[in-house]
């Protein structure tokens, strides 16, 4: 392993670089988001590859993950050597061909109070992303084989919990804490799910952790967080727990942002894991975007001032949930998200404003794809979408349904808003690119 790992000398010598830099200066000349932006360069950079599960891009990020946790003391979850003793390993794929083993990486911080200390808070986000994209890699542009350096998917999200670790270890809370970074998220919540299972298990070389999966009384998970827009925010699983969506929106309000709940806790990410274990969610994200899952999701794009703004509304949150007096409740909350995308015959174009940041009834176009039926409409980026085909849009569940009811090579009204003037479009629809 040591022997291929030198070969990227590089990105070790620039590991090296960080340490010297986040040691001995930045207490005088950083501020945490320049250290954010420091940990999302690494993680992101060409060297490491697109963190692939089990390639040499994906140890060096747990390397790098791993010397931040003990360099904070923080406590380890296996028996054995200072490095491995924070991984919990697992082998997935579907053919003995196609298995990988990985891991993900934890940490645990006790908690302060006699009893409550017994209960666990999972904060949590994933480490791996695409590695060179291709064809069944997830990437939304299989053709090119490239290095996918994930910035906002997800080292946004492991440069937040690196630093609510840093936070937390000086404001040691009242219950505990675990900080897991997931492995194999992209290849369907692998990580996440194979942690649950093996907290139901007997392992004797478990230490530090709770007895069983019972003992984990509430889960927090950042997964995009670095292209804040307007202040806005989305918060899912809000009504998993009865305090939740009122924590979320005191928070939201002493630091300024602008967020919109979601009841429920279901989605593609790692909370998913969880509230399917009956464990209450949060999920924090700032949206979607063009470079997702594409080579240009890199360093440069990202908004690091919003992810400041993303970890002190972390802090005031989890704060919350890490010290109320009772143990959260669960409420099981049914999906919100009503269509599922591939049921869709036709496509407009665009990206929506999935946080519905807009004040205004309708649901706005975030990013309008040039080209496209609504590009080639007149429909541009910042226009709210408030009818489809004479039918009312108001959120994301109706553009679904909408969009559902419709057929290609036909040719609808839209009408927007834009500025303070309602304009109407006739788009003609496309169908979907089949894969």
């Amino acid at each position: 392993m040591w022997k291929e790992i030198s070969t990227f000398a590089p990105a070790m010598r620039r590991l090296f670089i960080f340490y010297i830099l986040y040691f001995v200066f930045s207490p005088v000349v950083a501020q945490k988001q320049d250290v954010m932006k420091q940990t999302v360069e690494y993680l992101a950079s060409q060297e490491l590859g697109g963190r692939y599960p089990a390639t040499v891009g994906d140890t060096l990020a747990s390397e790098f993950i791993v010397s931040q946790l003990s360099s904070l003391k923080l406590k380890p979850i296996v028996k054995g050597k200072k490095k491995t003793a924070y991984f919990q390993n697992f082998t997935y794929g579907k053919t003995k061909e196609l298995e990988r083993t990985t891991h993900n990486i934890i940490a645990v911080l006790p908690g302060k109070d006699k009893q409550l200390k017994h209960e666990y808070i999972v904060v949590g986000s994933h480490y791996d992303h695409l590695g060179l994209g291709g064809q069944n890699s997830g990437s939304r542009r299989p053709d090119t084989l490239g290095v996918h350096p994930g910035a906002d998917d997800n080292a946004s999200g492991d440069a937040v919990v690196l630093e609510l670790a840093k936070f937390f270890k000086k404001e040691r809370a009242k219950r505990s804490i675990i900080f897991a970074f997931f492995g194999a998220e992209e290849q369907g919540l692998i990580g996440s799910k194979n942690f649950l299972e093996w907290m139901k298990k007997d392992d004797a070389r478990r230490i530090n952790l709770p007895a069983d999966k019972k003992g984990i009384v509430a889960m927090v998970n950042l997964d995009m967080v670095g292209r804040m827009r307007d202040n806005a925010m989305s918060v899912s699983g809000t009504g998993t727990s009865s305090e939740f969506k009122a924590m979320a929106e005191a928070a939201a309000e002493q630091t300024k942002l602008n967020i919109s709940c979601t009841p429920d806790g279901y989605g593609p990410s790692d909370h998913a894991s969880f509230v399917a274990q009956e464990i209450p969610v949060l999920f924090l994200t700032t949206g979607g975007h063009m470079e997702y899952h594409t080579p240009d999701d890199v360093p440069s794009t990202l908004n690091y001032d919003g992810m400041q703004q993303t970890l002190d509304f972390s802090k005031l949150l989890i704060t919350q949930i890490a010290n109320m007096p009772t143990t959260p409740d669960y409420i099981s909350v049914p999906s919100t998200n009503k269509m599922k995308h591939g049921k869709f015959k036709v496509t407009l174009g665009l990206m929506p404003d999935v946080m519905g940041a807009s004040r205004i009834p309708g649901l706005r176009a975030d990013i309008v794809v040039a080209g496209k039926s609504a590009h080639n409409a007149g429909i541009r980026s910042g226009d709210i979408i408030q009818e489809i085909d004479g039918k009312p849009v108001t959120n994301m569940d109706d553009y679904m349904q909408r969009l559902s009811e419709l057929e290609p090579d036909t040719t609808v009204p839209v009408k927007v808003l834009r500025n303070e003037e309602i304009i109407t479009f006739q788009v003609h629809l496309m169908g979907k690119v089949k894969k």
